[in-house]
């Protein structure tokens, strides 16, 4: 979501990740501004959906009850939103939903092969480079693990290989 993207202490806050637990990575200060470009663009489609009587996402648990108008506010809504808007099964509400990640595996695989590469390539590639590039640069392993959210060092100890 946007309120997750911490542009000052350039840090992404991953909510309910594996293991259901939330956690905070590092934002690289390479896409800061490619970022903060994606992000007003998606703001002013959030702009024209409340324009148009929508604009509004799916809260989780009891936030939505707790904060009514929450769910149409900027910092609600996904970072990376649907092209278009769907209706909700649950609610019946007509709202904009975050992009499927089969969509994120293809756009993956369209640029490795555009790239010219010959191995197989998708988005769970970038968090192998991600922790291997932290340990060639020197990075402590247990710094490692917290960044990769995992909870046995031993998990992180698999990316140690190809040093």
């Amino acid at each position: 979501r946007v309120k997750d993207v911490d542009f000052d202490r350039f840090e992404v806050a991953v909510r309910r990740g594996k293991g259901d637990q939330d956690r905070r990575t590092m934002l690289p200060e390479a896409l800061v501004e490619p970022l903060q470009k994606h992000l007003r663009k998606v703001k002013s489609v959030h702009e024209h959906d409340l324009a148009a009587g929508y604009g509004e996402v799916w809260l989780p648990g009891a936030l939505a009850r707790k904060y009514p108008n929450a769910a149409r506010e900027w910092g609600w809504q996904y970072a990376f939103p649907a092209s278009r808007r769907s209706r909700d099964p649950e609610s019946g509400k007509v709202r904009r939903h975050h992009t499927f990640e089969t969509n994120v595996q293809k756009a993956v695989k369209v640029a490795a092969r555009i790239s010219g590469l010959v191995k197989k390539v998708g988005p769970h590639t970038f968090r192998h480079c991600f922790a291997t590039h932290l340990l060639e640069d020197g990075y402590d392993i247990r710094t490692v693990q917290e960044l990769l959210g995992h909870k046995d060092v031993k998990t992180t100890m698999i990316y140690t290989h190809v040093l």
